[in-house]
């Protein structure tokens, strides 16, 4: 398998038709390898498995050339392990961040993710999804993610926050960003939100081109 090590991060399910200069995003998943030969798994537990859901990730990944997909179920089987130990892009979907957790423990997945990316599988959370890949959760991604919050102001993801120099990255609606392996967070269509806490106060700016860590371009 070409390493590819990809981990998208997205606010909701609209960048994975979105294109960039023309071209579908998700063309940068595919570039320079052999599309006809690559999986695609997509793992449902925070939505408890949704069919329809599940639709659209196949119509994602077909616009891409990519026709091997599997539902991994959260009652993980022997096959959908075989499939997921063969996917090159794993998506993690939308829906209660805590339920598909504690699936994810439940079976083994928040092992078998860690594994995988590290194996060189693409990675891409959706909403809760992408929460579930930073800190708290499977910590492939060194920031809180939080996801579609600016109703109320980033709330959940702020009490998530400690004084410990923790930093929360927020994708506001339709918008993401690409966490690359030199460490490099890329914002993805919109300006994403850093949130800081110090001396009991939030700190909050915007990143508006790719970020070295946790430093670059604010406004």
């Amino acid at each position: 398998m070409t390493p590819l090590k990809f981990i998208f991060l997205f606010a909701d399910s609209q960048l994975l038709f979105w294109r960039e200069n023309g071209r579908l995003l998700l063309e940068r998943v595919v570039k320079g390898t052999t599309r006809d030969r690559l999986k695609a798994a997509y793992i449902g537990a925070a939505n408890g498995d949704r069919p329809d859901f599940y639709a659209i990730f196949v119509a994602a990944m077909k616009g891409v050339g990519i026709v091997e997909c599997r539902m991994i179920a959260s009652a993980l089987s022997e096959a959908d392990l075989a499939f997921l130990n063969d996917a090159d892009i794993i998506l993690l979907a939308g829906g209660d961040v805590e339920a598909g957790w504690r699936t994810f423990v439940t079976n083994g997945l928040s092992n078998h993710l860690v594994r995988r990316h590290a194996e060189g599988a693409s990675l891409i959370g959706i909403s809760a999804g992408a929460v579930q890949l930073g800190l708290g959760y499977l910590k492939l991604v060194p920031f809180i993610i939080g996801a579609h919050e600016e109703s109320t102001n980033w709330k959940t993801t702020i009490e998530r926050l400690s004084e410990s120099d923790t930093t929360a990255i927020g994708l506001p609606t339709g918008g993401g960003a690409v966490y690359h392996e030199d460490r490099t967070l890329e914002p993805l269509r919109h300006p994403l939100v850093k949130l800081s806490l110090s001396e009991g106060e939030v700190k909050q700016t915007h990143l508006h081109g790719p970020q070295k860590g946790t430093k670059g371009t604010q406004d």
